[in-house]
């Protein structure tokens, strides 16, 4: 699954994702059109960002979609994007569930939750349930 996120200026927004996220461009199809990204270490698309077309528009004020991204640090990470022009919605925080995570808005609209694994945590400790246990990652 590849999330796709509409913004006004490609070419800036895939700059700025590059800069603050650490994201690889993969594919550039026109100047302006869209752009495929991924992790340095991930799969090859992992987020593809397009232009406005009809159809497809920028968010609004009221979200209805936020972009989780894993990362190391996530102080860091909001630090540099909101030097970066993001506006930050909530300060890092440490949850039960093993989880460091701050939100941010990006300057083109879209919102990410920042997460960081601080440990690993059973749902089961927290409150959650597991219904069907993840594979181990190889």
């Amino acid at each position: 699954m590849a999330p796709v996120l509409t913004v006004a200026d490609v070419r800036s927004a895939v700059a700025w994702y590059i800069e603050v996220f650490g994201f690889v461009e993969h594919v550039r199809i026109g100047d302006g059109h869209r752009s495929q990204l991924g992790l340095p270490d991930g799969p090859p698309a992992e987020l593809v960002v397009a232009e406005v077309r009809p159809g497809r528009r920028t968010p609004e004020q009221e979200r209805s979609h936020q972009v989780m991204l894993k990362v190391a640090d996530v102080a860091s990470v909001v630090e540099t994007a909101v030097a970066r022009n993001a506006r930050l919605v909530d300060p890092p925080h440490d949850w039960e569930y093993g989880e460091r995570q701050a939100t941010i808005d990006d300057p083109f609209g879209h919102q990410w939750v920042l997460n960081q694994t601080l440990t690993d945590v059973a749902p089961e400790q927290w409150g959650g349930n597991t219904v069907t246990p993840r594979e181990p990652s190889a």
